[in-house]
């Protein structure tokens, strides 16, 4: 069995991966890090998973799991790390932004290899640290990168995505809160939102000399969770050469499928999918991405990567249904 711990067990992204990981046929839960909740059980931040793990919160580290899920807020992982040591052989998976970007500063004289697995799956067998992807850098990416392969993005994207409330974390805020969320939509960073990095990194690890712009607005959703991406840039290529582009790229890509056919979010909420439509209307590709935020984009994708890293089937354990309408 693996043991797992969990750092930073209260918010949304560790209680999904609590969720994933107590029905894992190869995990066993080990400790979850918490200095807030320390003493209490899980179930009092997780109450979903009465019945489902049996276990208090603690202010203690296990150095010697076999992996470690970093579920703590951005810029505190490298922090802890440095505070914190493991076993030479445990291996880490960062759900923060500290170690996306390639000139971040490694851990141990090694680097974290970025973990998307469509982009580099056979670079993730081997890793000993993943710098598990964004949730708007998930579903994006996922969107545009058979056409960087290919090199077709020769014109500028327009991206316009909307996530769910739980994508703002577990501590309400003044755009997070019910009483405002509710019955409205807003956009924000606007151009600038911190995924986009990560976006371009990629898109330029597979097309170099992409030069043009990613015109990138996100907007906050009325619901918890989910995201919902469009996308449109020009090309003179088919629908027909479209479509065979992605579904040759990810065809060994067991949880990014994709489709001529409308899509909704609720399609992949609740599962570890990434759902691809692709339409052309005149000379403009349209391609709308959905994932669960929470899922594919955080907790489902960080087990998709340890099952990578372990030898098993990267499917293992999240066989996950979506809820239906």
């Amino acid at each position: 069995m693996i043991k797992a711990g969990i750092i930073g067990g209260a918010g949304y992204t560790s209680g999904e991966l609590l969720r994933v990981l107590a029905n894992h046929p190869n995990v066993e839960i080990n400790f979850v890090f918490s200095t807030s909740q320390a003493g209490k059980p899980l179930t009092i931040a997780h109450p979903d998973l009465i019945g489902e793990v049996d276990l208090l919160f603690t202010d203690k580290i296990n150095p010697e799991v076999n992996i470690v899920f970093l579920c703590l807020g951005h810029g505190k992982s490298k922090a802890f790390l440095e505070n914190n040591h493991f076993a030479s052989h445990t291996r880490i998976i960062d759900l923060s932004n500290d170690f996306r970007l390639s000139d971040d500063a490694g851990f141990q004289s090694e680097s974290f290899i970025y973990g998307l697995p469509e982009l580099n799956k056979d670079k993730i067998t081997t890793a000993k640290y993943i710098a598990n992807p964004g949730c708007f850098a998930t579903a994006i990416q996922l969107a545009l990168l058979p056409l960087a392969s290919a090199n077709v993005l020769q014109e500028d994207v327009h991206i316009n995505a909307v996530t769910g409330s739980t994508g703002a974390g577990v501590q309400p805020t003044e755009t997070s809160h019910h009483s405002w969320r509710n019955s409205n939509i807003s956009h924000y960073k606007a151009f600038e939102h911190q995924h986009f990095a990560e976006i371009k990194q990629s898109l330029n690890e597979l097309q170099g000399h992409f030069k043009n712009e990613l015109l990138f607005i996100p907007n906050r959703g009325e619901f918890t969770r989910g995201i919902f991406a469009t996308l449109y840039t020009k090309t003179d290529k088919s629908i027909e050469e479209i479509t065979d582009l992605y579904q040759n790229f990810y065809k060994n890509h067991p949880f990014t499928l994709v489709t001529n056919q409308s899509i909704s979010m609720k399609m992949a909420v609740q599962t570890n999918k990434c759902i691809i439509g692709l339409e052309k209307k005149g000379d403009y590709l349209l391609i709308t991405s959905v994932i669960d935020n929470l899922l594919k984009g955080a907790s489902g994708q960080a087990v998709q990567n340890m099952n990578l890293m372990f030898g098993l089937d990267e499917t293992t354990g999240l066989q996950l249904k979506p809820s239906g309408f």
